[in-house]
């Protein structure tokens, strides 16, 4: 059995009530219990890629949707929703009233999460539609067992916000970073670029688009690829390129997995959670993989808090590395492709 998070566990404390059930798995999945659960058929749509290609190097493909909304025939086809709590709340609000508008009325709805998340929350919302009574607690997390009464109306569209920013209009959606104004730490990295710039630059965790948008509108010549795992981010981002008439591509992309060709530039806020727990792993992909997706002279230029551990990675992959910028929280990293590292891993590679 694979390594499960404290919610799957929790799940499995109840595995026999699914036997004969058509199940649904949606939210914050971070593991395999969909491939290990023993039910009549078991489905799973999640809104993050590396999950999505994870289950479905597992599970049939067909039983694996990603995407931001939910395809109604994929989720008509069953009648229990096992949910899991994500810990953005209007991300959760969005996913659940999309997933209840599809679902057949009398369907089970399980909803699991971590108390810290805010699960608790679940039960005031879910309460017009499936009333959910708490079942079980164990390992700090909530599971609520519900039946659908009545389905929400769901319109996406009505999810949508904005904000304005440079001149600019930033399109955002619930759970993608910054939806509500540019955070800090990218306000730092933003202020680093004093010069124009050109050439190709890839924006790795693109969020609402809004890193990439600045710089295109200082700088018009420059050619964009913006990446995200996160549906919502690259639904956003490509709004945000659409509202304010910038031309640039925006692909689903596990860090490098499906970037195109090497860039100028490499710039980043990369994330250190999945879901409420830390992990570095995509920053250090980023990070490790630069070199391979950068020209000669290309530069690597980041924000992270200022306690995480990427001087020394930065150092054993580039050689050296600037601090362009540092506040009390973050501090913006520079790591410059050389020409003797790109001799050095041709060397490594032959």
């Amino acid at each position: 059995m694979s390594v499960l998070t404290p919610a799957s566990e929790v799940i499995l404390r109840h595995e026999d009530v699914f036997l004969d059930k058509r199940v649904l798995f949606a939210g914050d999945v971070q593991d395999l219990l969909p491939t290990e659960l023993d039910a009549k058929t078991v489905r799973v749509h999640t809104a993050w890629y590396h999950h999505c290609l994870a289950l479905r190097d597992k599970m049939d493909e067909e039983s694996v949707q990603y995407g931001l909304v939910a395809g109604a025939e994929f989720v008509r086809e069953c009648d229990t929703l096992l949910y899991f709590w994500p810990k953005n709340k209007p991300e959760a609000q969005f996913q659940l009233a999309n997933l209840l508008s599809l679902l057949p009325v009398g369907s089970d709805v399980f909803v699991v999460g971590e108390n810290r998340s805010g699960v608790r929350s679940a039960e005031q919302l879910l309460a017009p539609y499936s009333p959910l009574v708490k079942i079980d607690s164990a390992r700090r997390c909530g599971l609520y067992h519900g039946r659908l009464e009545t389905a929400p109306q769901f319109d996406p569209q009505s999810y949508w916000n904005e904000y304005q920013l440079d001149g600019l209009t930033v399109k955002t959606l619930p759970g993608v970073f910054s939806r509500d104004g540019l955070d800090s730490g990218s306000q730092l990295l933003l202020s680093t670029f004093d010069k124009p710039l050109s050439g190709e630059i890839a924006d790795i965790g693109c969020g609402t688009g809004v890193l990439a948008a600045v710089l295109a509108k200082r700088s018009p010549g420059v050619k964009l690829t913006l990446g995200d795992v996160h549906a919502p981010a690259l639904a956003a981002s490509q709004a945000t390129l659409e509202a304010n008439g910038l031309t640039g591509t925006v692909v689903v992309s596990d860090v490098y997995s499906a970037m195109p060709g090497r860039f100028d530039m490499i710039i980043s806020n990369p994330p250190f959670h999945d879901g409420m727990h830390t992990n570095l792993q995509a920053a250090e992909n980023l990070i490790r993989g630069a070199l391979t997706h950068l020209r000669i002279g290309g530069q690597l230029r980041i924000v992270a808090n200022a306690f995480l551990p990427y001087p020394a990675l930065l150092d054993s992959i580039f050689g050296s590395h600037t601090v362009l910028a540092q506040n009390g929280r973050f501090k913006v990293f520079q790591a410059i492709h050389t020409l003797s590292r790109g001799k050095d891993k041709a060397g490594k590679r032959g």
